[in-house]
Order: C-alpha cells, then structure tokens, then sequence
C-alpha cells in the first residue's frame, strides 16, 4: 500500500493506493475524508500581497471573473474593484471606503474562497 495527498480544486484528499494482483485487476484507491486544504499563498500580480492597510475580501467562493481596477488606481467608497463569479452570477467586490489601490492580489480566473484576500487601499 502506498499514501498520497492529492489536491483537487482546492480540496485535500488523503488517498491510499493498494497495488493490484498479477491477474490485471486495477488498483484499488480509497479516498479519505477531506481535510481542511491549506490556503496558498496568491503570488502578487502588481504590488507585494497585502501591501496596503485596508483589506478587500471575498464575500463568497468563486472565480475572479474581472478586474476593474489596478494598482495605483483611486477608487472611491462602493466602487468596483473585483467581480467574482458564483453560480453564473457576477458579484461585484467593491471599495469599503475611498483609497488607492496598493494591490491586486488575484488574477482572472483564480478560484477563491470566502474570507480571501483580492486586493488591498491605502
């Protein structure tokens, strides 16, 4: 028998594998319950990840699905900074007060869960 960790779309899956016999039978993979996958860092795409001091997170799992604004953008309070996409809904993920954009910490097509950081304001 041989252990694996396998991640599939974000999930963690403790799976272990017993060889099979000589007479071709495949071999047999148990999925283990799914543990509690740990959050990758998102690689910064403009700016170092998290380099301002107002936090912008997802209010829901999905996928980004546009961004609409950039580093060093003025945004004021309500506007659109990331949509993220939900059960073929757009969700838009805007500015809780009037800043500039210090980063953007996703990119288009990134899954991410609720909690998660998209972009930071100064």
């Amino acid at each position: 028998m041989k252990n694996y960790t396998i991640t599939v779309n974000g999930n963690v899956y403790d799976v272990v594998v017993e060889e099979g016999a000589s007479s071709g039978a495949a071999p047999k993979a148990a999925p283990a319950a799914p543990k509690a996958a740990p959050k990758a860092p998102a690689a910064p795409k403009a700016a170092s990840t998290g380099a301002g001091s107002v936090k912008i997170e997802a209010g829901a799992a999905g996928k980004v699905f546009k961004l609409e604004a950039s580093v060093g953008q003025a945004v004021k309070k309500g506007d659109a900074v990331v949509i993220l996409e939900a059960m073929k809904m757009e969700i838009p993920v805007v500015a809780p007060q009037d800043g500039t954009v210090a980063s953007i910490d996703v990119a288009v097509g990134d899954p991410v869960e609720a909690g998660a950081l998209l972009a930071t304001l100064n």
